[in-house]
């Protein structure tokens, strides 16, 4: 039985396992007695701010009797007043400005609009409109968040010598004790939109955000990093209102000098904290990886989790197709369009299933796929020197051949797949899907580049030119199609990171593994393939519905848990037991869903009663 906080007893911080169904109180909770004055304080910080929902006799306590209109509201009337205002708003970008606004000052508002609007936040908070929010960055930022308000950590280079004093200091003004888990970036390979130097700090915001909404991580463990190392833009080097270092970024060599002394100082200051990295180049992005992957906590979602999502949605279409038209498994041919981070690490996980699932050798396996970048189909011949990261795919099959454009490599591959991750809108023209609709029955087409404007081809492109036959999935949401052979809508499967990296974190934590390893990665995509029901699959989708993403994410997290278990890399006493019972998997996901941090809980936001004071 849980242990009951006394009514003197304030929490600014719990462990997770102990956020859960604690005793509903009324007023606000701080770690120490304080006077009411640091009480009232302590209420009106994002996280702690209720705003128009604080009863009449809390304000009293708390000494914040006329801050408020008079009215004492619900959250759910809360809610339906910041829905109506934020409906009213005409563009994304200022949906977005607006939802982070909210963010800043009411938080739990905030999270109450993300986890009962999922899918209509979901686009604003990250893709696709947090690209044209990174790109307006600088420009949005003074209206963001209240003056001195913490909204993500910026690092510079000039800030290495003092990193731990920079650390400390935003943890106090963040209120917070000890972050679980940090969203890291230096911007220099922002989706599809290349370098953005400190403007990419979206990303590590928007990310954690959905580590919240989507897997219940306590938003104050939570912590978004920028590195600030300069950039190559020369638009944000001459743009006077550009607000990061207005320098070229460092060689390689120095790269790595400050990356290890980032490292050194995270991980000094939080000995047990998962850092996800998140849009480097590809370059540095496989080289830090490669360094700290088996001796810190860590993991890449770029190329492990984009992997892993697209793993769990090949496993499904990989069964569709041989439902409805007898493809073996074995004869598939996947063509990438793109040869980036992202593409080679989705390469790697279909890579392992095939060895893992149906016994391929290594050789046998990379033999089933095909890479195409600006210069054509790769191939150990072909003249120019590769990307070391481009070298393990690239063909030397080819018989001296060399096919220039992604039409020619169509006709030589006949492939079965098509892949995009190249960032070129477009890139699948309607003779190019009208090719793959000729070469298979049901052609799987995943063009999954962010945001929708470098998407290399619409839904509704890909189901008019293969008569409604294809099965696809898109990295950014597309509009429903209409069929016209049945009248009805039909949803895109949406091959979106958030259903992988929210649950592998949440696992992650959960079993306090010591590392994130390749076989926790792939379980990570099995754990989201098995949340379709063959109902759902008989309809043609790959993908769960986004509205059950809490849900999704608990069983990712539990697969996950369950493999580090296995693997002996999990160091939480409490699922290594429920692990090693004989039927594991329902004690596990509800061990998990115990720790989800949930904004409807009062607790989470409670401080004891006023007679503490």
């Amino acid at each position: 039985m849980m242990k009951r906080f006394s009514h003197k007893a304030w929490t600014l911080t719990r462990p997770l396992q102990q956020q859960r169904l604690m005793h509903r109180t009324t007023v606000l909770a701080s770690p120490h007695p304080s006077p009411v004055n640091s009480k009232a304080k302590l209420a009106t910080t994002p996280y702690y701010n209720q705003s128009t929902s604080l009863p009449a006799p809390s304000r009293q306590a708390l000494g914040l009797r006329g801050y408020h209109p008079p009215a004492v509201e619900t959250l759910d009337l809360q809610q339906q007043r910041a829905l109506q205002f934020l409906r009213d708003k005409k563009t994304s970008l200022d949906k977005y400005v607006f939802l982070a606004q909210l963010r800043n000052s009411n938080l739990r508002l905030f999270y109450k609009l993300v986890n009962d609007q999922f899918e209509e936040i979901a686009p604003i908070i990250y893709t696709p409109t947090v690209g044209e929010a990174c790109m307006e960055y600088s420009n949005i930022y003074p209206f963001l968040a209240p003056p001195g308000s913490p909204d993500g950590l910026y690092i510079t280079l000039n800030d290495l010598p003092n990193l731990k004093e920079i650390i400390r200091d935003y943890c106090a003004k963040a209120c917070m004790d000890a972050p679980e888990i940090t969203v890291i970036s230096d911007g220099s390979r922002i989706l599809g939109l290349g370098d953005l130097g400190v403007n990419g700090v979206g990303i590590p915001i928007g990310k954690l955000q959905l580590y919240v909404g989507a897997a219940g991580i306590d938003p104050r463990k939570t912590l978004p990093i920028i590195l600030d190392f300069g950039t190559n833009n020369e638009k944000y080097l001459q743009d006077p209102l550009y607000l990061g270092l207005k320098q070229k970024r460092p060689a390689d060599a120095a790269f790595y000098s400050a990356m290890d002394q980032v490292m050194d100082g995270i991980y000094d200051a939080f000995p047990d904290i998962l850092v996800q990295f998140e849009d480097f180049q590809s370059d540095h992005a496989f080289g830090l990886l490669e360094k700290y992957q088996d001796k810190v906590l860590c993991f890449n979602d770029d190329i492990q989790g984009t992997g892993s999502v697209i793993l769990a949605g090949f496993i499904n279409a990989i069964k569709l197709a041989e439902k409805k038209s007898g493809l073996r498994p074995e004869d598939h041919r996947f063509v990438f369009f793109g040869a980036g981070s992202s593409a080679i690490g989705v390469g790697k996980q279909l890579q392992a299933y095939f060895m893992k699932q149906y016994g391929l050798s290594e050789k046998e396996s990379s033999q089933l796929f095909y890479y195409v970048d600006s210069k054509g189909l790769i191939t150990m011949d072909r003249g120019d020197k590769l990307a070391q990261h481009k070298v393990y795919f690239a063909r030397q099959d080819n018989a001296g051949a060399q096919f220039k454009s992604l039409d020619a490599v169509l006709d030589y591959v006949k492939p079965t797949a098509l892949i995009g991750l190249s960032g070129q809108g477009q890139a699948f023209s309607t003779d190019l899907l009208a090719k793959m609709g000729d070469l298979n029955a049901h052609p799987i087409v995943f063009p999954l580049s962010n945001p929708m404007t470098n998407a290399e081809c619409t839904f509704e492109q890909a189901m008019k030119t293969t008569d409604e036959r294809v099965i696809f999935a898109s990295g950014t949401a597309f509009p429903p199609y209409v069929s016209n052979k049945t009248g009805r809508a039909v949803t895109a499967g949406q091959g979106n990171n958030m259903y992988i990296f929210p649950g592998l974190g949440l696992g992650t934590l959960v079993a306090k593994a010591s590392r994130v390893s390749d076989g926790m990665i792939y379980a990570a995509a099995q754990g989201l393939a098995s949340t379709v029901s063959p109902a759902e699959l008989e309809q043609g989708h790959i993908y769960p519905a986004l509205t059950r993403i809490r849900q999704v994410s608990a069983h990712v997290a539990a697969a996950v848990a369950h493999q580090a278990v296995k693997e002996g890399l999990a160091t939480n006493p409490g699922i290594i037991d429920i692990a090693n019972n004989p039927e594991p998997k329902q004690s596990l996901l509800q061990y998990v869903e115990n720790q989800m941090w949930d904004v409807n809980h009062d607790d989470h936001f409670a401080v004891a009663a006023s007679s503490s004071s």
